[in-house]
């Protein structure tokens, strides 16, 4: 029994772990494939490090919920079995929507741009590839995303 639990607890995590998306400045939805996107040009001002909250979806809460209500069911019999279950349950659901944003933070860039038209831009995106002031950089832009590269 505590052998299917952990391969279930296994499972999940890898789940939720697939669910993340990227923030990456190298990364484009599918829907951008083919588009016109306008291109600008500028220097890079400065660079600093930020936190990119993870995902709040229900899949987090769902599973810890279902993990702890089984795992609750387990601890005594009749009502207290039954108690136990809806207090796991909760406990589990928290647990489950923590974990899940915490699985899927990452880390980012805050890159502040200026364009040669002489603008100040800042755009935030996850930091998987390196900036310094300095460094000559694009700024793709679409109807709703915008990223920073070299």
């Amino acid at each position: 029994m505590k052998f299917s639990k952990l391969i279930l607890v296994a499972l999940i995590s890898v789940f939720l772990v697939a669910c993340a998306s990227s923030n990456s400045g190298n990364v484009y939805k599918r829907d951008d494939a083919r588009k016109v996107q306008t291109v600008k040009t500028g220097v890079v001002e400065s660079v600093r490090t930020v936190k990119l909250e993870g995902t709040k979806s229900p899949i987090g809460t769902l599973a810890g919920g279902a993990i702890g209500g089984i795992a609750g069911s387990s601890i005594g019999g009749g009502r207290g079995s039954a108690i136990a279950a809806v207090l796991g349950a909760v406990v589990g659901g928290l647990a489950g929507s923590a974990a899940e944003e915490g699985i899927t933070r990452k880390d980012g860039l805050e890159i502040t741009v200026k364009l040669d038209g002489g603008a100040m831009i800042a755009i935030v995106q996850e930091a998987d590839e390196a900036f310094q002031p300095g460094d000559k950089v694009r700024i793709v832009e679409n109807a709703d995303t915008s990223r920073v590269t070299h």
